[in-house]
């Protein structure tokens, strides 16, 4: 606690404490009890001077009484814990009831100390308080702390791990253009076994980035809107290839004119051309794949049905958990990164939407998407095409 000094430093935020009251007798002793614990004591009679001086410079703790004119502790409660979700808020009353300390609790506040009160109830509240604070505050600390190593594991493995890998693919690819003949057949089937496992490195490195980048709110673009509808022919076309590979029919259904979505046209790419690319690589040759949007609400729906093998129902519930991938003799020899997923998640979930699922063995699988409307439509910068899905 802070010690008093001839020459007092700037009062820092875990010295302060601000008591609101209309009570000036219990102003006062609580006044008198914080400055002996040490604590800078600011007081005010009403919500409204309490409030001005909590968005001026912010308090560890705050005492408030329920009842008073004007504005109330519980308005000063919920306006306080807007202004700074970390400050300690312990109501003081002579009203004292079970319905309106659980209020007080659902409002925000931390405590509950009923008048008339004697110092040691006091203290006790303000060291329980005081602790609250800090540890809170502490566990923000960590949190940035974290966060900020996510952040710097991310571009070392954007610039450290991927560069490289890239490089060895791209030698590998100039060996085998220029001197197939001149290889041994031996050597050219390891060369392409090479290729293939830096391929399937590249495209977990790529999902792994682009997870990151979302869990940090740098892919997803929540303020943006996009029409769906040609997000979904720009998806459908990107796996046009693959679709005409394994021999499956792909198409969009639906109105010609749908609202615009909530979200950036390169993070719906990315969330449909996984969905869409899992429905192909998992389905049969003659299979198909619907595309079909509908308008509900104030939603778009997107559905991508296939004809695929279909999930097993026990591996439902645990589709969207990163590098989970279902293990059949089946899915054996099928590409993926057990990411797309988890990344197509985390997409929906950061635009305010759900992605449910719905399969049976041998017959196929559905995923629907439910995309909330956006008023404006966005006129985005070309993205990237998404990594292999799934």
């Amino acid at each position: 606690m802070a010690a008093g000094v001839q020459e007092k430093p700037p009062v820092k935020t875990q010295d302060r404490v601000i008591v609101i009251d209309d009570d000036e007798i219990m102003l006062l002793s609580c006044s008198e009890i914080l400055a002996r614990a040490g604590f800078e004591v600011e007081t005010f009679v009403s919500g409204e001077e309490g409030i001005r001086k909590i968005q001026e410079a912010p308090a560890a703790l705050l005492f408030v009484d329920l009842k008073m004119p004007r504005i109330d502790g519980m308005e000063v409660i919920r306006r306080v814990r807007q202004i700074d979700p970390s400050m300690v808020i312990v109501v003081i009353t002579g009203y004292a009831t079970i319905a309106t300390a659980v209020e007080a609790m659902k409002a925000g506040a931390y405590d509950f100390l009923p008048k008339p009160f004697t110092i040691d109830e006091f203290s006790v509240i303000l060291n329980r308080g005081f602790e609250r604070w800090r540890l809170f505050r502490e566990s923000e600390r960590l949190r940035l702390e974290k966060e900020d190593a996510q952040r710097r594991f991310v571009t070392f493995v954007s610039h450290q791990l991927k560069t490289p890998v890239v490089a060895v693919k791209q030698y590998l690819d100039v060996m085998l253009y220029t001197s197939r003949d001149e290889l041994p057949e031996r050597a050219q089937e390891w060369l392409q076994r090479s290729q293939l496992r830096l391929g399937e490195m590249l495209a977990i490195i790529q999902d792994w980035l682009d997870l990151s980048k979302i869990e940090h709110g740098q892919l997803v673009k929540g303020d943006a809107s996009a029409d769906l509808r040609e997000v979904a022919q720009g998806a459908v076309q990107g796996q046009a290839v693959a679709a005409e590979k394994a021999g499956v029919a792909v198409e969009i259904e639906g109105p010609p004119e749908l609202p615009a979505v909530r979200g950036d046209s390169c993070s719906l790419n990315m969330l449909l051309a996984n969905l869409v690319g899992n429905a192909v690589k998992y389905n049969r040759p003659g299979g198909k794949v619907t595309l079909r949007l509908s308008a509900r609400d104030d939603a778009v729906v997107a559905e991508i049905e296939d004809t695929g093998i279909g999930i097993p129902a026990a591996s439902l519930g645990q589709l969207f958990q990163e590098f989970h991938r279902v293990k059949s003799p089946l899915t054996a020899n099928v590409p993926g990164t057990g990411l797309g997923l988890a990344i197509c998640k985390k997409i929906v979930s950061e635009l305010g939407g759900t992605i449910s699922v719905s399969s049976r063995e041998g017959v196929g699988t559905t995923f629907t998407l439910r995309l909330p409307v956006h008023a404006v439509t966005d006129s985005s910068q070309p993205c990237r095409q998404a990594s292999e899905p799934e």
